[in-house]
């Protein structure tokens, strides 16, 4: 593979980031997410630590100047900041998450030895995922967008999703892709390849086809109200009594709903500036109905004022959960102070709450629990397996109005998706201007609202019990056997290339002898 030198690659690697984004929705050309990592692997074969980072980072650049950058209107349309400060800002944000796949690149190139081109295919896949859940979890509370998984809701690989999660899946995929280089480039082991890559993804067609959980109880009638608020009107106080009426007046007409869920902060006020006026009459004629109600509404706590992102039952149950994992930048500041220094300069205003507990009670609603996630957080599956295997359903709301008619509603509601599939549970997705939708177990989208419209759903959703394998272990036992999988592999090459070493050094030295008593 002489020709991954050629500077050629470095633009090959750009355009696959490129071609890995139109894997996601809303364009889900799914099958392009495993062509781009065939690509990327390929142009790692044969060149330096700091080629393979390069070209790591161009993929990145592509694949996140893409896909996200719809952080652009959150910053600039609804942030306040001006059109250079807008621009910066989402260039850094871009540039920060593109060094991810340049570490990958290095990392594959410089752990393994350079002549076991064999072992660093297959060392590539375990090292991008362990990457990817270091991006998902640790840096800045975790941003997990544009995992490689979430390509995959639609493919065979999708079998697997209940049963290793997430990264087990995406590992598949770089797994698949791997594979695939040393198939095509290197023409070895093709039998043997081809035979586990068909059993693979032969097998995860038919695991879509597996039960992991079962029903509970009775259907529950469900309705999502999709208030369409903009973003740049919602929390105007001239604005903040039509909101309320709209809301309340759309919620009424569905009186016949076990569940109605409002959509993240939907209530533009503190709960203790509402709640005797407006929350609890709502709530008792929603007990009169014998209907739950599941609203967002921000509150504040305490003489200290502490403020946090809330979800609260009103009706025959009544409860409160306050969001635990929240989102850098746009609820909390990370890296301070320098973080609020430069955010003070660009006067672009924050929220500033704190996180929830992690051992918070279940809200119930419907007669059954329910785990709650509030926007950001249905990106990660340790939120929502938390409470398994008590809840019976699942319930997200949120407000991508944020983000305007950019790619992000869409590859939200992917992300979405796969929380339902790595629980076995039916979604209920309330989203202030879409995508609000109601899931089934198995991620299909039963109904769903435009974006942009004022719109109520409703649907019948089954409570289910049982644990998938999947929620019973998590995402550290998946990433515990990557890494141990991945240390056996560096160890293994370590000692391939030093039994060579010696093998040679002997013969030398048995060489040398040789020719020694020639002479004499």
């Amino acid at each position: 593979m002489r020709f991954s030198n050629s500077k050629y690659w470095d633009l090959v690697s750009l355009i696959a980031g490129i071609l890995l984004t139109l894997s996601f929705a809303p364009f889900d050309y799914v099958y392009l997410a495993l062509a781009a990592l065939i690509f990327l692997f390929a142009s790692w074969q044969n060149i330096s630590p700091g080629r393979a980072a390069l070209r790591g980072y161009l993929f990145g650049l592509g694949s996140f100047g893409l896909g996200v950058s719809w952080v652009y209107i959150s910053i600039h349309d609804f942030g306040g900041a001006d059109l250079l400060s807008s621009i910066i800002l989402t260039s850094l944000f871009i540039i920060l998450w593109a060094l991810f796949p340049a570490l990958s690149g290095y990392l594959s190139v410089k752990l393994m030895p350079p002549s076991a081109k064999i072992l660093q295919l297959f060392a590539i896949p375990l090292i991008w995922i362990i990457i990817e859940y270091v991006r998902g979890y640790l840096l800045l509370n975790g941003f997990p967008w544009l995992q490689i998984a979430y390509s995959q809701l639609e493919t065979p690989l999708a079998g697997y999703i209940p049963i290793v999660g997430g990264y087990g899946t995406g590992f598949l995929l770089a797994f698949t892709a791997s594979a695939a280089v040393i198939l095509i480039f290197y023409k070895r082991h093709l039998a043997l390849l081809t035979v586990i890559i068909a059993v693979l993804w032969s097998t995860g067609t038919w695991l879509k086809t597996v039960k992991w959980t079962q029903t509970a109880g009775s259907p529950i009638k469900a309705s999502l109200i999709q208030g369409n608020i903009s973003q740049g009107q919602k929390w105007k106080l001239e604005n903040r009594n039509h909101t309320l009426q709209k809301y309340k007046s759309m919620t009424e007409e569905h009186w016949d709903s076990d569940v109605i869920v409002w959509p993240e902060t939907a209530v533009p006020a503190f709960l203790s500036e509402v709640n005797d006026s407006f929350l609890l009459p709502l709530s008792a004629e929603a007990a009169k109905n014998n209907t739950d109600l599941i609203i967002s509404i921000p509150i504040k706590e305490n003489l200290q004022h502490q403020k946090y992102n809330a979800a609260i039952t009103l009706g025959k149950n009544v409860g409160i959960y306050r969001k635990s994992h929240l989102l850098p930048f746009g609820e909390y500041l990370p890296l301070q102070p320098l973080s609020g220094f430069l955010l003070n300069i660009l006067d672009i205003p924050l929220a500033n709450f704190l996180p929830g507990r992690t051992d918070q009670p279940l809200l119930k609603a419907g007669g059954y629990s329910f785990i709650t996630s509030i926007c950001y957080e249905d990106a990660f599956s340790d939120v929502n397996i938390r409470g398994l295997p008590e809840a019976a359903y699942l319930v997200n709301v949120t407000n991508d109005a944020w983000f305007g008619d950019s790619l992000e509603p869409h590859q939200h509601m992917q992300i979405a998706r796969m929380r339902a599939m790595e629980t076995g549970r039916f979604l209920l997705r309330a989203a202030n201007t879409g995508i609000s939708a109601i899931v089934s177990p198995e991620g299909k989208i039963i109904n769903q609202a435009p974006l942009f419209e004022t719109a109520v759903i409703s649907g019948a959703i089954i409570p289910m019990e049982g644990m998938t394998p999947y929620a019973r272990f998590g995402d550290r036992a998946i990433m515990s056997v990557i890494g141990l999988l991945l240390l056996a592999l560096i160890g293994y090459g370590g000692i391939s290339e030093g039994q060579r070493s010696l093998t040679i050094r002997v013969r030398l030295k048995r060489c040398f002898l040789f020719n020694e008593n020639a002479q004499e």
